[in-house]
């Protein structure tokens, strides 16, 4: 089978494209390539392949996800099943998985999906979404849409004195939140507002979220293995497009036959909800004691000022590495540097020990960030080491 590039975020171009791949015959779509990534037009991938993702490489690695039609169409129907059939508003670049899987959706329904293209903005987003409201048959078809956390705050910011963002932000059946952990206060003002949210986890290896408000969809199954979250099911991707190796890492068969993706991520299940508790890898050492730097950012992100805040690790002279705190100045400047870091400080010591308090706080004009809206940790790092 042929693999296509697309080039570009645009879901006009890739609309089509998506349809033919996922519904039709193909080809295949390679979604967020650069020249480097693809052999050519014509380079060949395992039958029945409907995507290959190029991920955002928020680590420094890029890997290029082979996603196939029945993975695809599996996390559709499951995601339909759970929250219901509708309408969909595209607010995410269609070459990240969240977004790709709007589009999914859509044309698993057959439904034309609301587009919104270009850089985000809240009043685009508002009247993309009052727009996208109908009926059929006298019922009013319930709408549906994805962001991520960074999107999710700029709305509420702008809701405050906005009526119609706010009115938007009430109109969706279910708002899915995923691509990182949505602070319990940002979640607050959202039910606040009248937002109806839905918490997803999952990665592009699972062809998206396919665990909702720490449940999985159904088909999909969930199991802790030496404190690492590993999933299962039919949303599962093929694995990595000509890297064997890192396939093998990635996914594992069972003595059952079962074929589980490891997440890398840390987590436990409490009572069958799943509680992410970060990467398994994403670690300093101290002063000689481990510190998890999620666990340090959850604990930050609690600060009034600091709820988009970005923890990393650096090289200190003293302690061997230490976490530092990057967030955006317009948030963090509702209150004085030295207080919030105080209280980052303050906070974390009580949630976790003194030894995991962060050594500083960086403010930055704007935070770095990957296609997909997450903040790009790489380039954050680079900044903090650069910084002295």
């Amino acid at each position: 089978m042929k693999l296509h590039p697309v080039e570009g975020d645009d879901p006009r171009d890739i609309l089509p494209a998506l349809r033919a791949a996922v519904l039709g015959a193909g080809p295949a779509l390679g979604l967020g390539m650069t020249d480097a990534d693809a052999a050519g037009p014509d380079e060949e991938v395992p039958a029945g392949t409907a995507v290959v993702v190029t991920t955002s490489g928020s680590t420094g690695i890029p890997k290029r996800v082979v996603l196939s039609r029945s993975a695809l169409t599996a996390s559709a129907l499951a995601t339909a099943e759970r929250i219901g059939d509708g309408a969909w508003l595209l607010a995410l670049p269609a070459s990240y998985v969240a977004g790709l899987q709007v589009l999914v959706r859509s044309l698993v329904a057959d439904r034309q999906p609301g587009l919104l293209s270009g850089p985000f903005q809240p009043q685009a987003f508002a009247s993309a979404a009052l727009m996208l409201v109908s009926s059929e048959n006298g019922h009013r078809v319930p709408t549906f849409t994805s962001l991520v956390p960074a999107q999710l705050i700029r709305l509420l910011d702008v809701a405050e004195h906005d009526t119609a963002v706010r009115t938007a932000l009430r109109s969706f059946e279910a708002i899915l939140i995923g691509g990182q952990a949505l602070p319990a206060a940002v979640l607050e003002r959202a039910e606040e507002a009248g937002a109806r949210i839905v918490r997803t986890y999952g990665a592009t290896e699972t062809s998206g979220g396919c665990v909702y408000d720490g449940v999985p969809l159904d088909g999909v199954g969930l199991r802790i293995e030496n404190g690492e979250v590993q999933l299962s099911g039919p949303t599962l991707a093929e694995g990595y497009l000509h890297d064997p190796v890192r396939t093998d890492a990635a996914f594992v068969t069972a003595r059952d036959g079962t074929r589980w993706y490891r997440t890398g991520d840390a987590g436990l299940i409490d009572d069958g909800v799943l509680r992410v508790r970060g990467r398994l890898d994403n670690v300093i050492v101290s002063g000689g004691i481990n510190v998890s730097l999620d666990r340090v950012e959850r604990v930050v992100r609690s600060v009034p000022g600091l709820h988009s805040a970005v923890v990393v690790g650096v090289a200190d002279d003293r302690w061997g590495e230490a976490s530092v705190i990057v967030a955006a100045r317009g948030e963090a400047l509702r209150r004085s540097e030295a207080t919030q870091l105080a209280e980052a400080r303050a906070a974390v010591a009580a949630e976790i020990g003194a030894h995991a308090r962060p050594s500083r706080l960086i403010l930055v004009d704007e935070m770095a960030a990957l296609p997909s809206g997450k903040p790009d940790r790489e380039a954050i790092r680079r900044l903090v080491a650069g910084h002295r």
